[in-house]
Formats: structure tokens, sequence, C-alpha cells
């Protein structure tokens, strides 16, 4: 049977599965197809409650990986790794899912959707770009954590 210290880090993975390849969905599948629509009213639209459902889903999975990564952290009392700098990839992960929690909980309720729908009216293909580019931008930097965390994790840098 696992153990709590287990449960945490199958929660945590999948906490991040969940969130990061939404962020993939979005970048790679979503807004292309969003882009390819005829009518700007349509793509807001469709982004809009698309995205608007998704980011309901991310904000659980990140409050998820938050909660078990502190819980990892202090069960195995891991606080001295923040120290250590081939351990560089735990800043990694902390300031990613930091950035995606203030985006998601702060950015977006506060000013980002007002922004999004009102620049979305007047310019609605330079409001798309600066969208496609703010996502690829956070799923590069996603993806390059995650391959740097799990190696990391796995004794991938020793210096």
């Amino acid at each position: 049977m696992p153990d709590d210290v287990s449960i945490a880090r199958a929660l945590h993975v999948l906490g991040v599965v969940v969130w990061i390849g939404g962020v993939a969905f979005v970048t790679l599948v979503l807004l292309p197809a969003v882009k390819r629509m005829k009518s700007p009213e349509d793509r807001v639209a469709f982004f809009e409650d698309v995205e608007g459902r998704f980011a309901s889903i991310a904000r659980w999975a990140t409050v998820l990986v938050g909660l078990s990564g502190l819980y990892m952290i202090y069960v195995w009392d891991m606080w001295f790794r923040f120290l250590v700098p081939s351990n560089f990839w735990m800043h990694l992960m902390v300031a990613v899912w930091a950035v995606f929690t203030v985006m998601l909980f702060i950015a977006e309720p506060l000013f980002l959707h007002r922004w999004f729908n009102e620049c979305a009216k007047s310019k609605p293909e330079q409001t798309f770009r600066i969208i496609q580019r703010m996502h690829w931008v956070l799923l590069t930097i996603s993806l390059i954590t995650v391959v740097v965390a799990t190696a990391g994790t796995h004794g991938g840098f020793s210096f």
C-alpha cells in the first residue's frame, strides 16, 4: 500500500500533467483553431468559453500541485535543497507555479479578463498575437521546467 508521500507525489504529477497539458492544448490546438475563425466576435466568444472552462480546472490543478509539493518538502525536510546550486530546478518549479498561480487567481480575475475583452473588440488580430506569444512563452518555460525538474529529481545535475 502506498504511503502518504507516494500519494502526494502521484497527485503532484497528476496536477502538473493536467495543468501543463492544458496549457499545451490551449497553445498548440485551441489558439490556432480560434485564429482561423472568420468573425472576431466568434473568436472572442469561443476562446472565452473554452479557456474559461480550462481556467477553473487549471486553478484546481495548481492548488493540488502547490499543496502536494509543499507537503513533500515539509515531510522530507527538503528546505535545504533551495540552498544547493545543483537543485536550481526546485526554484524553477516554484517560479513557474507562482507565475501561473498569480495569473489564474489574481491577474486574470482582476484585470486580464477585462483587458482581453476590451482589446479583442478594438484590435482582435493584435490581441490574439499577444495572447499566442504569451501562451508560447509560458508553455516553453513550463516544458523546460518539467524536463529539468524530472532530470534533477533523478540525479541529473551534480555540480
